[in-house]
């Protein structure tokens, strides 16, 4: 073959790698270890990487209030877990804006110069699960998985694979993986009023109904530690108001004349809830102080 045919072939090759390199999705850029929260980031079909947070939301434990028993059994797993001693994998459920999510970041606050680390991953991507583990395996840095408002409907693929999480390696001692997750339902998983009717078989019916319900539940039972939160009664609710009033500088005089407004504002949103209670306080000293 002649240079000038050589030549040829050379270009063209070239043109077809930065065709395909067009096509090819970018290398996952590398992790920022310094850092102390991440997201479970995902491009098309393309592998995941764990993006660094910058300025992760900073939540302390007292700006939770009236959630002091989940929050004296979440510190204290937490701590177990970052002192390297065994610790469980853990389920939130209950009432919406109750502080499930802000008592998980709140940890991050109290432990971060410990070791401690967040990885939050969306449901969609709890698929990824396993090779999300494999990139933190030998680090030295403790990690928390957290799935927030985490539900699965019949069939989805994220629901064996966190299955399989919980039944691994993550949740024994010594290792420096634990999942905290936050659900609307306990067991995770619609449960619907025709399993119940166990007694009553069709014809073309499960010959062992009551199995699928057992395999609903089975998920939520392997977090060892569930903690469940309820609706605030209405004095609950007007002490995080006042207390979030004060962190925004509210005159004493101020804070009891907005109790009125206050319990409007929740009766409008059709709840007592320490967000509201936190987002009506916004609302108030913005015109008040």
């Amino acid at each position: 073959m002649s240079n000038p045919d050589l030549s040829t072939l050379v270009v063209r090759a070239e043109r077809v790698l930065a065709q395909l390199e067009a096509w090819l999705p970018p290398a996952p850029p590398p992790t920022d270890w310094q850092a102390q929260a991440f997201r479970w980031r995902k491009r098309g079909t393309s592998r995941g990487w764990l993006q660094a947070i910058q300025r992760p939301t900073l939540i302390q434990t007292d700006d939770l209030q009236h959630v002091e028993r989940q929050k004296g059994l979440l510190d204290r797993n937490t701590r177990h877990f970052v002192e390297g001693k065994p610790a469980n994998n853990v389920l939130m459920t209950g009432a919406r804006g109750t502080g499930k999510s802000s008592l998980v970041k709140a940890m991050l606050s109290a432990y971060a110069d410990q070791g401690l680390r967040l990885i939050e991953v969306d449901k969609d991507d709890l698929a990824d699960l396993a090779d999300i583990v494999e990139q933190l395996e030998g680090r030295s840095e403790r990690f928390i998985i957290f799935c927030d408002d985490l539900s699965f409907e019949e069939g989805e693929a994220g629901y064996k694979a966190l299955k399989s999480v919980l039944d691994g390696s993550v949740s024994t001692s010594g290792d420096n993986v634990l999942i905290y997750a936050t659900s609307n339902r306990r067991h995770l998983m619609p449960e619907y009023m025709s399993e119940n009717l166990a007694a009553k078989h069709q014809p073309d019916g499960e010959i062992h109904p009551g199995e699928t319900v057992e395999e609903k539940i089975s998920l939520s039972e392997r977090f060892g530690l569930w903690l469940s939160f309820h609706p605030f009664k209405q004095d609950d609710y007007l002490d995080i108001v006042r207390y979030w009033l004060t962190v925004h500088g509210c005159s004493p005089e101020s804070i009891a004349e907005s109790r009125r407004e206050s319990l409007q504002w929740a009766l409008e949103r059709g709840s007592r809830s320490g967000r509201v209670a936190r987002q009506f306080a916004r609302d108030w000293a913005a015109r008040h102080v």
